[in-house]
């Protein structure tokens, strides 16, 4: 007889994995980020040293949305579109990087936010917290796509 427990973590678990997997996956090299963090920013970016530990917190609150996602629904089309949502916000910095073009980055950007709203749409009918904890890459992802986007006007 499985404890109650088991599951739980198996799942979380396995979210957390993939999520490893896929961030270090579609990480830019060295030398490539190397060139981004050299690149001029607008002056009103005062809290960049701040950016990673925002991150950490979207994804954290991210992984969590996914496990409740999972069990409110036990759905493997929604996990599917949690990876895409996953790989539209990795693939920015990569893309970024690796093309070195922000307009590209800025695209991608966008096209995660989009995703991001209508994740947030679907997943709130089956678990309002899930969706709720979604709202921090949704509120933070227009600010780094403007930093972006200046940043491009900055950088010609």
């Amino acid at each position: 007889m499985q404890s109650s427990w088991v599951l739980p973590v198996i799942a979380a678990l396995l979210i957390v994995s993939v999520m490893g997997l896929v961030v270090a996956g579609l990480n830019p090299s060295r030398s490539s980020f190397g060139w981004f963090m050299r690149l001029r920013r607008p002056q009103w970016l005062v809290f960049e040293r701040w950016i990673p530990l925002i991150w950490l917190l979207i994804y954290g609150c991210f992984a969590a949305s996914a496990w409740l996602g999972w069990y409110s629904s036990r759905s493997g089309l929604l996990m599917a579109a949690y990876l895409v949502q996953l790989v539209l916000v990795q693939s920015y910095t990569l893309v970024i990087c690796r093309n070195r073009s922000l307009g590209q980055g800025t695209a991608i950007a966008s096209a995660g936010w989009i995703w991001g709203v209508a994740l947030t749409v679907v997943v709130a009918a089956s678990s309002p917290a899930a969706a709720l904890l979604l709202l921090p890459y949704l509120l933070w992802s227009p600010v780094g796509t403007l930093v972006t986007w200046q940043m491009r006007q900055l950088n010609r």
